[in-house]
């Protein structure tokens, strides 16, 4: 287990600092299957998980769902036949916040869990 699936979510406010780049040069390393992506100027963390079909895809995105929710950070969630794509973001601060890199690792540990995985 890394630090980050072990750390819990910081109230964001709109003038919280969006994190570093050292910061996330360095974090990232802890989520190497994660993409970074660049929507309208807004840095995000991207995946795409694969599943045997749609109900392993849906249990996996409650799932998740689940996990957001206890965190009060809540991410986009793309749900299709077998896949889920899970984008993390902070929409107050237009960017990416350590929450994020948190919220993927923790994500990634639900993904390890989860059932029809191809």
């Amino acid at each position: 287990m890394s630090a980050l699936n072990q750390a819990h979510c910081e109230a964001c406010r709109a003038d919280a600092p969006k994190i570093s780049d050292e910061e996330l040069a360095v974090l990232i390393k802890q989520i190497p299957d994660w993409n970074i992506e660049v929507r309208d100027g807004i840095m995000q963390l991207e995946r795409v998980y694969a599943f045997k079909n749609f109900k392993h895809a849906l249990a996996f995105t409650n799932a998740v769902g689940a996990i957001a929710e206890d965190e009060g950070h809540h991410p986009g969630l793309l749900t299709e036949w077998g896949k889920v794509t899970v984008t993390w973001w902070s929409h107050s601060i237009k960017g990416l916040h350590r929450n994020d890199l948190i919220m993927a690792a923790r994500t990634d540990e639900v993904a390890a869990t989860a059932e029809g995985r191809k």
